[in-house]
């Protein structure tokens, strides 16, 4: 019995190594492949690198405001069809849909978003911004692509005209969109409402990049499960009594009783709120008064209200009206005016973290696992999320954009701090930042759809 235990064993060891030896064969062979693929895709690349840079500079100077991408859609959608691509405009405003297939197989959508922001550019570089527009409230601002998204259409566009150009790598449905209005938080809604998933291939997988202003160029990061924060917009218009700056006695004084608001507010986050749970409350505009002798009748504070749980969410926006109209009725003022913006509301961004992990084997295989970054959950917030909220396994993962050495400085306090994405002072590097973009994209399309 035990010489028969013994030569079971002797028989089953070597056959154990074998395959051991045949999977670590297998995924060696398989990291050889993505690793031959991604250099063929960096050819492709290169031979197309200048126009796309040449692009990034036009896109950059020319910006539109949300709803109001008329000509950056016009221009990608005449570049997209050159491609081979069937493009439909004007979809959920001036939103486009491109379609390319290439035999059966799964339906892919690449996003991009279009719009810039209400932002007066201070990057000084030769081809910053000098457009001015009317604002949603009709007033003259600045307009600049402050948060990236000229990066990610170049990015787009690069991503697309290398799988026009390697149709005999791959087999599926590719539907790349141009999104307007991510900044307001309108654009997936509009295009969702507009037939996004009817009227075109429902896809099986979302994809999306995002420039991050912290991370190195030649890197990237991104977040298996939750990614990103739901965010919504509260208007407080604080009332009071107004009259002479020097007899405040006979009024009810709405600044004072507008910064109590603010103060008090912020304990929603630090006294009623979980610690292990992230959320932000954040008065970003205030405003009131004419003169300094003159004691207003109203204040208006706007906020922008972030957390990574809908229940947080609604006790966040339930607090907040319960403070200012507490505030209001102990300093005997009149009841304040809240709203609740519901059409500026995104949900969180959740990756599916089976479809992260899968290409985030990829990202390693191409670039090496010490560039490419896991990072916990922010506080930012994009509307990407309600493509996966339609029950679609999606991913978004950041692009660095940053020098390594201007990183390294700023982390070790030696440099200057690195501006936040929405800076009147950043940008992007375009070299190596949309071969990086175009590289990894491609990449994680084919890691779906190729053959």
């Amino acid at each position: 019995m035990r010489n028969s235990k013994k030569l079971a064993l002797a028989r089953l060891v070597p056959l154990c190594l074998f395959i051991c030896a045949g999977q670590s064969g297998a995924r060696a062979s398989e990291g050889d492949t993505i690793r031959k693929q991604a250099d063929d895709v960096n050819k492709h690349i290169a031979a197309q690198y200048d126009q796309l840079e040449a692009l990034y500079k036009h896109l950059h100077t020319h910006p539109e405001l949300s709803l109001h991408e008329v000509q950056t859609a016009a221009r990608l959608a005449k570049e997209i069809r050159a491609l081979g691509f069937e493009a439909t405009e004007k979809v959920g405003g001036t939103g486009i849909v491109a379609v390319l297939k290439n035999g059966p197989g799964p339906v892919v959508l690449v996003r991009t978003d279009m719009d810039a922001l209400p932002v007066v550019e201070r990057t000084g570089l030769p081809y910053a911004s000098t457009v001015h527009a009317r604002d949603r409230s009709d007033h003259e601002v600045g307009v600049m692509h402050a948060c990236g998204h000229d990066m990610h259409m170049t990015c787009w566009l690069g991503t697309a005209r290398v799988l026009s150009e390697m149709k005999d790598r791959w087999q599926g449905t590719l539907v790349f969109i141009g999104q307007p209005a991510e900044e307001i938080g309108l654009g997936a809604r509009h295009m969702l409402a507009d037939g996004l998933f009817a009227r075109f291939p429902r896809p099986d997988y979302c994809l999306m990049l995002h420039c991050n202003s912290f991370v190195p160029y030649g890197s990237i990061a991104f977040s298996d499960g939750a990614a990103l924060a739901n965010a919504g917009a509260v208007e407080i218009i604080v009332n009071g009594r107004g009259g002479h700056g020097a007899a405040p006695h006979a009024t009810v004084d709405p600044v004072v009783l507008a910064s109590r608001i603010v103060l008090d507010l912020q304990t929603l986050v630090s006294r009623e709120t979980n610690p292990t749970d992230p959320a932000v409350v954040t008065v970003g505009s205030i405003h009131g008064g004419t003169k300094g002798n003159i004691i207003p009748s109203k204040v208006t504070l706007q906020l922008t209200v972030r957390s990574t749980k809908d229940s947080v969410h609604r006790h966040l926006l339930d607090g907040i009206r319960r403070i200012a109209e507490a505030d209001a009725r102990g300093a005997n003022a009149p009841p304040p005016e809240v709203t609740i913006d519901s059409e500026d509301f995104t949900p969180a961004l959740v990756n599916d973290s089976k479809l992260t992990r899968r290409i985030a084997g990829t990202f390693n295989e191409v670039l090496g696992a010490d560039k490419v970054l896991e990072r916990p959950p922010v506080l930012g917030a994009d509307d990407f999320a309600r493509y996966g909220r339609e029950g679609i396994p999606i991913f978004m993962y950041s692009l660095g954009t940053v020098p390594p050495d201007r990183v390294a400085q700023a982390e070790k306090g030696t440099g200057a701090p690195l501006p936040s994405l929405h800076s009147d002072l950043y940008y992007p590097i375009p070299e190596p930042s949309i071969k990086t973009g175009v590289l990894t994209m491609s990449m994680a399309v084919l890691t779906l759809l190729g053959k």
